[in-house]
């Protein structure tokens, strides 16, 4: 089978591990003969094993609501007529507006939802009320015509959440929805037996992140100010970059909270921080599926987060973790302190969280992705 996977970059991302991990997999098995396109050569990933499978294709759609739109899409359009795909997959809106602007009805073609497309949401001409609903409006009209001009299209929903959202807002004809919850390679994430915890008196938590507003890391920073008031020692580390750092800096020294709080940046063996952790926060608003909260689980750590709707698919409450409604600082730390005062507790559930994530393995993903390739 001929399978071709489309993403802008490889920049840090939850949507980009996953594709790499996809083709890694896919590519071990020599019936397949997978490609793997590129918009721009941005790459913040180790992929030296699967780099001659990429290949960078410089591509751009501008659209217009005057019907003048800018594609530049010919070389795109040839790697497709030249590679000749059995299926298409593509990740991200950027990869769906562009992809989707080539015709190739030949293929089957694959919509990887990684969150809310939010332009394919329920919009007439006379709800529209600001600039970004009536390009939405004017996106899904266009994709629409062009997923049909395909032959039509299958969406991957990554969570219930999402799958019950593309349920809503595609018209019959279109809703070819396959629910198929991300995957992790779960050996990277296991402890190592010779692993030396590092032992002090602090309780250590991590985060992993892009930082911007609905991650919502400020929240995490007010958590961690309620358990010093508390008298608890912890230390946060926060892993990812992004426009919100500046910000969440100054309020950590405005805080005086630079001995509890560490932003990190970008960290390629994020596992290395989970396995010297007690246990994971996730803060996100809004969350597609939560592939960090399934990396911290395979480390054994158990997790307190926020609802981020997709996550829900993955929080057994009082089991593997605990998610919060609100987004109350203090009930936050009420369940932080809960399972850092009881080391029993916290072991118990760290457990349950890592067999849970055994659940979520790669190779298994792949599989299933492949029956749904062939469906």
């Amino acid at each position: 089978m001929k399978i071709l996977h489309i993403i802008p970059n490889l920049k840090k991302g939850g949507a980009e591990r996953i594709v790499i991990d996809i083709v890694r997999i896919l590519n071990q098995n020599t019936s397949n003969q997978v490609k793997l396109i590129l918009f721009e050569d941005k790459i913040e990933y180790d992929i030296k094993d699967i780099k001659k499978l990429i290949e960078i294709v410089p591509s751009k759609v501008q659209l217009s609501i005057t019907k003048r739109n800018q594609l530049n899409i010919t070389e795109l359009q040839n790697t497709i007529e030249l590679f000749q795909p059995d299926s298409i997959h593509s990740h991200l809106f950027e990869a769906e507006i562009v992809s989707r602007s080539c015709t190739f009805p030949n293929a089957k073609w694959f919509s990887h939802s990684h969150n809310r497309m939010i332009s394919l949401s329920n919009l007439n001409p006379f709800s529209i009320k600001s600039k970004r609903d009536l390009t939405n409006y004017f996106e899904k009209r266009y994709l629409l015509k062009r997923y049909r001009k395909n032959g039509g299209n299958n969406f991957i929903a990554i969570s219930e959440d999402i799958s019950n959202f593309l349920r809503t807002v595609l018209p019959k004809d279109l809703q070819r929805i396959h629910l198929l919850q991300n995957a992790i390679e779960i050996k990277r994430f296991e402890r190592p037996m010779d692993f030396n915890k590092v032992r002090d008196n602090v309780f250590n938590m991590v985060s992993i992140g892009r930082l911007d507003k609905n991650k919502n890391h400020q929240l995490l920073i007010d958590v961690v100010l309620e358990l010093k008031k508390r008298g608890i020692p912890v230390h946060l580390t926060i892993l990812g970059e992004g426009v919100e750092r500046i910000p969440l800096q100054e309020k950590i020294v405005q805080l005086n909270l630079s001995n509890q709080l560490s932003l990190v940046g970008l960290q390629e063996k994020v596992e290395m921080y989970l396995w010297n952790a007690d246990l994971y926060l996730h803060s996100a608003i809004y969350e597609g599926f939560g592939l960090a909260i399934i990396e911290a689980m395979a480390c054994g750590l158990p997790v307190v987060c926020t609802d981020g709707r997709g996550n829900r698919d993955l929080i057994q409450e009082g089991e593997n973790g605990f998610m919060v409604g609100e987004r109350d600082p203090k009930l936050l730390a009420d369940k932080i302190e809960l399972l850092l005062k009881n080391d029993i507790l916290r072991q118990e559930m760290g457990e349950k969280a890592r067999k849970f994530a055994q659940g979520f393995g790669i190779k298994k993903y792949v599989d299933q992705l492949l029956l749904i390739y062939k469906s």
